[in-house]
């Protein structure tokens, strides 16, 4: 088991990583198109971008999700 106090770090963790591997895979399919290195290149923008994306999820998720239950009622 993982302990807690990594629950949102690991969240951060697999949601940008499935975000952004997701992203870069349209984003390079409308780019370049399918090819012989459509692979490769999707998988730069992938390495460039899931850092960058873990980075702002960590950071802004629990001001997101604070801001979002303050606009939200107790239904």
């Amino acid at each position: 088991m993982i302990p807690r106090r990594f629950a949102h770090a690991l969240f951060s963790l697999i949601t940008s990583g499935l975000m952004s591997c997701i992203v870069t895979c349209v984003a390079t399919l409308k780019a370049v198109g399918f090819g012989p290195h459509t692979f490769g290149d999707w998988m730069g923008a992938w390495s460039l971008s899931w850092p960058i994306a873990f980075v702002i999820i960590l950071i802004a998720g629990p001001r997101i999700r604070r801001w979002v239950e303050s606009k939200t009622s107790g239904d």
